[in-house]
């Protein structure tokens, strides 16, 4: 549809944003289902944040997608969360409702469907995860929610620690999985847990952007073929992991993209109330049957 005096928009807040394939994603779903709704990017320097989220309300936005680094540091300036997002700590999509702005968080839906997309199941497995923070904490959480058995949570030892051993106390308290924190300087720890484990998944950032280069592992020696490593980075489409991770066979590795769809998905509906067209959005846009 063409743009007129009507057109609700939702914006993208990251710092930085060029990267996304969200307007892409979402754009196409819009016009797809024939909806009078745009999607645009906005990098946003981190001092400008409040700014940001007070446009959602000035503009009469139907919501917003929140990413790196704002996912927690976005929920004071909220009105309200949902239950997942309080209990996880993080948002990623806020939702604007009559200028009340309501924090969700979808991508641990998200990284839970990308996984069954490609058969793998969590119910009764071992996953090592590095990172727990905007990303890692959801995913961590949801994973728990779905039958995950064991939870080794590996975090570098700065002012994120907290939260990483705030959500494996969650976890242990109110889900039957068993969660462990393990300092990400313990290498030796690191490379054991990850040899035991039926899933790896980075939710570091490692791999993008400037880091395009950086990996946590880089010796294929750390894998085994019978195990998934899943790099929740999707641009580029093959990080530096996923390359390690391939050299050791690995029989699932999976980037971002398909956590990206899903938690998009999530989000859609709850900006709009309408289902969004999964099949079309991942053949055109990430090209995939």
């Amino acid at each position: 549809m063409e743009i007129d005096g009507h057109t609700k928009l939702i914006g993208l807040i990251a710092h930085p944003a060029g990267h996304s394939q969200s307007p892409a994603m979402h754009n196409f779903a819009f016009n797809h289902e024939q909806m009078n709704d745009r999607f645009l990017a906005f990098d946003v320097a981190p001092d400008n944040l409040p700014q940001a989220i007070d446009a959602i309300r000035a503009f009469k936005m139907l919501g917003a997608s929140i990413s790196m680094p704002f996912k927690q540091a976005v929920i004071p300036l909220l009105d309200h969360l949902d239950a997942a997002a309080k209990m996880i700590g993080a948002v990623n999509t806020v939702v604007n409702r009559n200028g009340e702005l309501t924090g969700y968080t979808t991508d641990g839906i998200g990284f839970v469907n990308a996984l069954k997309d490609d058969g793998v199941a969590l119910a009764g497995k071992t996953m090592t995860l590095a990172g727990i923070g905007g990303a890692g904490t959801p995913i961590a959480i949801q994973s728990a929610l779905a039958g995950l058995k064991t939870l080794n949570v590996f975090n570098i030892n700065d002012s994120s620690v907290g939260n990483a051993k705030r959500v494996v106390q969650i976890i242990n308290e109110q889900t039957h999985c068993h969660a462990t924190f393990y300092p990400l300087e313990n290498r030796d720890q690191f490379r054991k847990s990850i040899a035991a484990s039926d899933l790896y998944t980075d939710a570091t950032g490692l791999g993008m952007g400037k880091l395009i280069d950086k990996t946590l592992v880089d010796d294929p020696t750390w894998f085994h073929p019978n195990m998934t490593v899943f790099d929740t980075v999707y641009a580029p489409a093959e990080t530096k992991l996923m390359r390690v991770a391939k050299q050791a066979k690995v029989a699932h590795v999976i980037n971002g993209q398909g956590m990206l769809l899903h938690q998009g998905a999530a989000a859609f509906k709850l900006w709009t109330g309408h289902e969004m067209p999964v099949a079309a959005v991942r053949h055109e846009i990430f090209k995939e049957d």
